[in-house]
């Protein structure tokens, strides 16, 4: 099979998409395929309808635009071949393989169950990856066979590492779709704000701009011109950080795509506290099966637990949301935050998260005789921590540095910094619409979580 042979799709948002042989080989294993069947965007298809592209769609996006920045790197290689490589044949099919894949581990509604409950094991961890890259699966064998497996799982496990390890990848093989501003948010964003709706313009000559350093390999947009600050650039580069944080106010951390999620990890976490799923279950899983596996587990379990399941999935499926009881943003709440995620994050914290719920919800039964679902949605601290990690070249300076590092200089990139922290929200959650109940919940929920404080008030908004 011809690596230089190519097919070509139609992507509605790049346009044709060339991929080689060998990558349309890759893109059609099992592993790739049930990429198909995962949203993108999890939840928020219930805020917005047409959020429905799927991570398949986003896999082939991130291969294209992965390829425009590599054509784009050799072109200013050419301008400055004694401070800047290229990236040759051979590493930029690696390249593409990892960009092709580098969402395969993604398991249905996966950053709501592992960012709420903590209860597996991250999408882009080692585990999962060695997992399914190694020869037991049909995607691994695959790689095996065009003999890059070893050097496209390299490049998937270095995202972030500045150095090169012995053994190990030069920085830019990972840099180039796993950065602050790389080949997967170019596409992210512009796919996101497609089938979203939301008017959001992201300027794809961006990726025109990157080069790679000779001396430490670190993927880099140059800033400067003649030992001049290129502001024309500069601000895109701003512009393109302030989209995503647009996105991830607006979309992301909607409040109703919150809820629709929360309603899918307390599912997944009864199902595997009793013991009636393991992590494993999820791997193959499109959206659908893994509702339809969860319903299945809990018609066949006895007791609460099986009623508890069945009753939020159903809700979920009807798009009958958990509503607010209680809001506790990180701009109010700085000085708790970092006891809250202590205490309600992750798996260690399931059994304390369990125990203020169950007191929640007997304190507001034994006060209104009313039984309801009371959920705790804690996310991790560092999920709003939006550095700027992209390396610039500053005028004047000869050290290659992370755009962040000039927040002094750039006011705004300090602003964004900021901003994205405080999208951090800890939330209570209930399954009723009884305005009085849920009045009930916030007054029973802020005793159980003193020194917090709430912010939302029960009635004020539907």
């Amino acid at each position: 099979m011809s690596p230089n042979r190519f097919s070509v799709l139609r992507d509605p948002v790049h346009g044709d998409v060339y991929l080689t042989h060998e990558e349309m080989s890759v893109l059609d294993t099992p592993e790739m395929q049930r990429l198909r069947g995962i949203k993108q965007l999890g939840t928020a298809f219930l805020a917005y309808p047409g959020a429905v592209h799927t991570r398949f769609d986003h896999s082939i996006g991130v291969l294209h635009v992965t390829g425009t920045m590599i054509e784009a790197i050799n072109r200013n290689f050419e301008v400055d071949p004694r401070q800047c490589l290229a990236v040759g044949e051979r590493e930029a099919r690696i390249i593409r393989f990892a960009a092709l894949i580098h969402d395969v581990t993604h398991i249905p509604f996966g950053h709501n169950i592992e960012d709420q409950t903590g209860l597996f094991h991250r999408h882009d961890s080692a585990y999962r990856f060695e997992r399914i890259l190694d020869g037991r699966t049909e995607l691994g064998s695959r790689l095996e066979q065009l003999g890059v497996r070893g050097d496209v799982l390299a490049t998937l496990l270095s995202a972030g590492d500045e150095t090169v390890a012995e053994g190990g990848v030069p920085p830019y093989w990972s840099q180039i779709m796993s950065d602050t501003i790389c080949s997967d948010i170019l596409d992210y964003l512009q796919r996101d704000a497609y089938f979203t709706g939301l008017r959001l313009g992201v300027d794809p000559r961006l990726a025109n701009y990157f080069r790679v350093d000779r001396r430490s390999g670190n993927l880099f947009i140059d800033v400067s011109k003649r030992d001049l600050l290129r502001e024309d650039i500069l601000s895109e580069l701003v512009r393109m950080l302030e989209a995503r944080y647009y996105f991830s106010e607006r979309v992301y951390y909607h409040h109703a795509k919150v809820a629709a999620g929360a309603l899918i990890a307390r599912a997944v976490e009864l199902a595997v506290v009793a013991d009636l799923v393991t992590e494993a279950d999820f791997y193959d899983r499109t959206d659908a099966s893994l509702v339809d596996m969860l319903q299945r587990k809990a018609a066949a379990a006895s007791g609460d637990v099986g009623r508890r399941i069945r009753a939020l999935l159903t809700r979920f499926e009807q798009r009958k949301l958990l509503k607010r009881a209680c809001v506790f943003p990180r701009y109010e709440n700085a000085d708790v935050q970092s006891d809250l995620v202590e205490r309600y994050f992750a798996a260690g914290a399931q059994a304390t998260r369990s125990a203020v719920e169950s007191r929640i919800t007997d304190l507001v039964r034994f006060a209104t005789g009313q039984e309801i679902e009371v959920v705790l949605y804690c996310p991790a601290a560092s999920m709003q921590l939006k550095e700027a990690q992209t390396h610039v070249r500053w005028p004047g300076e000869r050290e290659l540095r992370p755009l962040s590092y000039y927040s002094d200089r750039v006011p705004r990139l300090a602003d964004l910094e900021r901003s994205y922290r405080d999208l951090w929200k800890f939330y209570v959650f209930a399954d009723t619409t009884d305005v009085a109940l849920l009045a009930k919940v916030q007054e029973v929920a802020l005793g159980e979580i003193p020194g917090a404080k709430n912010v939302y008030r029960v009635g004020a908004t539907s």
